[in-house]
């Protein structure tokens, strides 16, 4: 037998023996019979109970509506420690929101995984996201003429139990209707975890170009809120503060509140895609009106 030949077959038995010891530490190690779990098949089936062994091949179940069940192991897509909101209602099992960064126009502390990818497909064009490294995700907004282009990027950190925080920033061009350039640097703490969470956010967004300079701060509130296994609700704001008056060539002028709020309902429609509507309403001078047309958005991981 040649050398190359006998590392090959050293190699597979090793990570076979590898991948059996740690299938075993699993088993032996992760299962606790006085606790609830979730196990979800690949036909999407779902058993909730207390297990009562787990081997090699199989596991086996106490469940309430139908007693023991033993359920092969190759059938098994999810098997998990129930936690706290892992139950609905109905007593089913919710799972973690799919594009749980995500609001309506906001993100928030929470990471993009590293290699995941999706689409927002909104009215007015397309919002790509991906993430480029643990933590680290990049994306680009535009509309559907190709203007304005803007770039994004977000760094996410966990500060404790629960806690993320994230900084990002905003960066884009008119494109080629015009010679305006913006940037919004922010920064964004969220309470909370995938299916439930609350986040604060700040920003300065800033303009150049031609008779178009300056900048303003920017305030949102948002968070969602998953009830069941395909609905969340969903809040999401923009808020431009007002400021003391300001003096350019036009003369003067006063920078009075505005903003949107968007309450809205999430459909998540399949384990990669998602359709969600909000009701627009514009803040002006402290007071909200219904903007008329309602916010609209597709979501697709690819």
């Amino acid at each position: 037998m040649k050398i190359k030949q006998i590392l090959l077959t050293t190699f597979l038995v090793l990570i076979s023996l590898i991948t059996a010891d740690k299938a075993q530490a699993q088993v032996s190690n992760s299962i606790d019979s006085n606790k609830v779990y979730v196990i979800i098949k690949n036909d999407g089936s779902e058993f909730i109970g207390k297990i009562i062994s787990s081997d090699m091949r199989e596991v086996i179940m106490e469940t309430q509506n139908l007693g023991a069940i033993a359920i092969p192991k190759h059938e098994i897509k999810i098997m998990k420690l129930l936690q706290t909101g892992d139950l609905g209602v109905t007593g089913s099992f919710i799972s973690n929101e799919p594009f749980a960064t995500r609001y309506f126009i906001t993100t928030n502390g929470l990471p993009i995984e590293k290699g995941e990818s999706y689409i927002t497909y909104n009215i007015f064009g397309p919002d790509i996201q991906y993430g480029l490294a643990d933590n680290l995700g990049v994306g680009v907004i535009t509309s559907w003429l190709g203007s304005p282009i803007i770039f994004t990027t977000k760094y996410s950190f966990e500060v404790s139990k629960n806690v993320n925080a994230a900084v990002g920033l905003l960066l884009g061009t008119s494109g080629w209707v015009g010679d305006l350039g913006f940037a919004v640097p922010y920064g964004s703490f969220t309470l909370g975890d995938r299916k439930s969470n609350l986040t604060a956010s700040l920003g300065y967004g800033s303009i150049w170009g031609i008779d178009a300079n300056g900048g303003r701060a920017i305030v949102s509130i948002a968070g969602m809120r998953k009830v069941s296994k395909s609905i969340s609700l969903v809040f999401d704001s923009f808020i431009l503060p007002a400021t003391t008056p300001v003096v350019n060539v036009s003369g003067t002028y006063n920078r009075d509140q505005g903003g949107l709020i968007i309450p809205g309902v999430r459909f998540q429609t399949s384990e990669t895609g998602a359709f969600q509507f909000g009701f627009t309403g514009t803040l002006s001078e402290g007071k909200i009106e219904p903007f008329g047309l309602p916010y609209l958005q597709w979501f697709r991981k690819f």
